[in-house]
């Protein structure tokens, strides 16, 4: 049952339900990492809206080299997103059985080298920024783009900025209903999507209930921490091609 369970989050053929689940997995994952990596590296790798600003900030400030080394971290997570939408339509192309495995297989396997050696990356630097905090943005971009593509852009997991913006407006919604409602007691739901309005607070919530334990894992254990999500990841990617053929 496990290993079916497992199987059915990344297999090729979707449903809400598999979306949801992959998508707190991914979200948790995506908060450790980000609040993880924040000790390690000073950085929250995934918000891109804040580099951005940040690289515009220190331009009007005449600190170029910073600028320039915000950019290059938003270009590294850019790069993450391209290699998940390259790899997943080469998947498609070649008629793959299992078309989200190679990207998993990947982001584990920079999870375990930034595990094992981050470190010794950050003693090495472009543009003045460590290999540690560009690995990490490439990764956030390569999760992001994953589970976009997996949903269909309904799922986002690597910053909550658009979840907690929806779970508003579909607060507003409901509260509005229910004022109205005593006035108006055959007026219909205002548009409220239950569904959406669920999806968003359990995304946020898994978000930071990953980010409680990256941030806990680095303090305690350090870098080593994200050893364990990235054989999590493997067991995830891998589970499909574990079921029995009968079960393919």
């Amino acid at each position: 049952m496990p290993l079916h369970y497992l199987s059915a989050l990344t297999s090729p053929k979707r449903t809400a339900r598999t979306n949801l689940h992959l998508g707190i997995a991914l979200a948790a994952i995506a908060g450790a990492i980000n609040a993880g990596g924040f000790l390690a590296v000073g950085k929250y790798t995934s918000h891109m809206t804040g580099m951005l600003s940040e690289a515009a900030d220190d331009f009007v400030l005449g600190r170029w080299l910073a600028a320039l080394a915000a950019l290059f971290m938003l270009l590294s997570f850019a790069a993450g997103a391209a290699s998940t939408a390259m790899m997943i339509h080469f998947a498609r192309d070649h008629r793959m059985r299992y078309i989200y495995t190679p990207v998993l297989l990947l982001e584990a396997a920079l999870l375990l080298v930034f595990g094992l050696t981050g470190t010794e990356l950050q003693t090495h630097a472009l543009v003045t920024v460590s290999l540690t905090t560009v690995l990490l943005c490439y990764l956030m971009g390569l999760q992001n783009a994953l589970i976009t593509k997996i949903s269909n852009a309904e799922i986002r997991t690597t910053h909550v900025t658009g979840l907690v913006t929806d779970l508003g407006i579909e607060l507003g919604k409901l509260l509005y209903w229910r004022r109205v409602r005593k006035l108006l007691p055959d007026q219909e739901l205002a548009g409220v999507n239950i569904e959406k309005l669920r999806l968003c607070s359990v995304l946020v919530a898994a978000f930071f209930g990953g980010a409680l334990v990256g941030a806990a894992g680095f303090k305690h254990l350090g870098f080593v921490a994200t050893v364990p999500i990235a054989l999590g990841l493997i067991t995830l990617a891998l589970a499909p091609n574990l079921k029995p053929r009968s079960q393919k």
